[in-house]
Parts: C-alpha cells; structure tokens; sequence
C-alpha cells in the first residue's frame, strides 16, 4: 500500500500562482510514476500532468500546457505541481495519484493509489 498526502492548496486571484505537493509514504521501493488530477463540482475527475519515475518524461493535459509545471524528488518521496497565470476554471479539488508500472498516462484507470485531495480556488 502506498498513502499520499497533498498540502499547498487554497484561495489565489486570477493570474497568481500555487505550488502543490504530495508526499508518498508506504511501499515506496518501486519505480513509480505519479499524476496529478483535479474534480471541479459537477464534473468528472480529469488528468492535470504526469511525470515519470525518473522524472524525464512528462504528460500535460492541454487545458495547462505552459502554465503548471510538474516535478518530483524521489529523496523525498515528494511529487510537485507548479501552478502559475491560474485561471478561474482551474478551481478544482487537486488529487495526486501513483502508478505502480511507471506509464505516466492521462487516465485515471491507469493509477492505484489516490490522496484525499486539496482544494484550489481560483478567484476572478
């Protein structure tokens, strides 16, 4: 089992900027790749970004191409999300997930583990 922990989420005008992180503890000894995905009210849970094990590889979804920047330290155990020019429409709760085969894919079927969440709101 792998736990996740978001935190750095909150409350940011138009235009400014958040930096997400969430911490996997557990059974970390495997080469894993991890996401980012985000539910606003109302709406599927949709792909964000995904980074590889060695962090080489990235996944964005088109919606933050050139504003979020996603990043890992795997010290630390600890998967980053830089948020920057943040729109209204990116207010979501922000969820970090773990995939075991390292795919960094964009569905959400793809991930094993899931953290509870930590909400962005975006104000106008």
């Amino acid at each position: 089992q792998v736990q996740l922990v978001e935190s750095g989420g909150g409350l940011v005008q138009a235009g400014g900027s958040l930096r997400l992180s969430c911490a996997a503890s557990g059974r970390t000894s495997s080469r894993y790749a991890m996401g980012w995905f985000r539910q606003a009210p109302g709406k599927e849970r949709e792909f964000v970004a995904a980074i590889s094990w060695g962090g080489r590889s990235t996944n964005y979804a088109d919606s933050v191409k050139g504003r979020f920047t996603i990043s890992r330290d795997n010290a630390k155990n600890t998967v980053y999300l830089q948020m920057n020019s943040l729109k209204p429409e990116d207010t979501a709760v922000y969820y970090c997930a773990v995939d075991p085969a390292n795919r960094w894919l964009s569905t959400t079927t793809a991930y094993d583990y899931w953290g509870q969440g930590t909400q962005v709101t975006v104000s106008s």
